[in-house]
């Protein structure tokens, strides 16, 4: 997507990045490395690659050997400083993503935001004595060196065919690929053929010792709101006015095409802190909607619209999981990296 609006802005932008990114290749800005194993999910663009899914799947199965956490920066929400999520938290308090964690898997890992990665780093490892820390979208923060470097990228939209902001989406330049460890081709099409991993893998180029993994969007059987499946589970049952505040919602709308045809999508921004207005929109739009109508929405977004009152009872989320291909190979992969460090 051309940005030509960002173009004085993004000439300085990527002359800064590139003039600090060799200062840390060349040793010159100093890089903290901990002891504690520390895996980082990012990618060099901007907008939805699958970091999200990812950082969820990595917690899930690291916090089955290792006492894990989390840190993200916490974007989009209206405090500072470092905040460790519990109970009493809200996505004003710690972001949606951060919340969408915390709401889906409780105290099974430690769930912390800090717009200073190495400042929350060294405090959540500490507090919490943890065993190994996923950082959430720290590829262009290199005041940590991260053990391990996951880079994400979409399959409809891979890092070796764009470019920088503003001509493309890169908010760095493809050499960035070089940091990573692991490259992830994220949300890839069902059928992914060896021709086409192949493909992909020659445009790549890993150096030696990167591997290439493919991963998919897996969505779950159910549909969930409040304390409360989707009745029947039969979405082409319904009249569906979409909510999504994510940065590439095309995903579910191929995937929400499959089970109805009478859906009605709200596109708002990535991250978006709706308001009244905005909810007095949606109520509008739903009450246009048939006698049998819902609101569905992501897990992530659900977490802000199920605040409002005149929402809670009629909206619903469908969470989504990441499928890795060859997925036996990549966990055990992370699992050396954590056992040897």
């Amino acid at each position: 997507m051309k940005r030509w609006y960002l173009y004085p802005f993004s000439l300085g932008y990527h002359l800064v990045t590139g003039i600090r990114n060799t200062m840390y290749d060349l040793g010159i800005f100093k890089s903290t490395k901990f002891k504690t194993p520390i895996i980082n999910v990012g990618n060099l663009s901007v907008g939805g690659s699958g970091k999200s899914p990812m950082v969820m799947y990595l917690a899930q199965f690291l916090s089955k050997h290792y006492r894990t956490g989390v840190l993200s920066r916490g974007y989009g929400r209206l405090t500072k400083g470092y905040e460790v999520t519990n109970y009493e938290s809200n996505y004003k308090m710690v972001g949606d993503e951060a919340m969408q964690l915390f709401e889906r898997f409780k105290n099974r890992f430690v769930i912390a935001v800090s717009e200073e990665r190495v400042p929350g780093a060294k405090k959540v490892i500490d507090d919490m004595d943890l065993e190994v820390l996923v950082l959430d979208d720290a590829m262009q923060h290199r005041a940590i060196k991260a053990g391990f470097n996951i880079l994400m990228t979409d399959f409809s939209d891979p890092f070796f065919k764009d470019y920088l902001l503003p001509a493309g989406d890169l908010r760095e330049s493809r050499a960035g690929y070089k940091r990573a460890d692991i490259i992830m081709v994220s949300k890839c099409p069902d059928e992914l053929t060896e021709e086409t991993k192949r493909y992909y893998i020659s445009r790549i180029r890993p150096s030696y010792g990167q591997k290439v993994f493919f991963s998919s969007i897996g969505y779950d059987e159910n549909v969930y709101g409040k304390d409360k499946m989707l009745p029947d589970n039969n979405l082409n049952y319904y009249d569906i006015l979409l909510i999504t505040g994510i940065a590439n919602p095309k995903p579910l709308l191929e995937h929400l095409a499959k089970f109805s045809k009478r859906v009605k999508h709200l596109k708002f921004r990535d991250h978006h802190n709706f308001t009244d207005d905005d909810i007095k929109k949606i109520l509008a739009e739903y009450k246009k909607l048939g006698e049998y109508k819902l609101i569905l929405t992501t897990e992530k977004d659900y977490v802000r619209l199920k605040t409002f009152d005149y929402l809670r009872e009629i909206v619903y989320y469908w969470p989504i999981n990441v499928l890795i291909d060859k997925k036996e190979e990549f966990n055990q992969i992370i699992l050396d990296y954590v056992r040897k460090n």
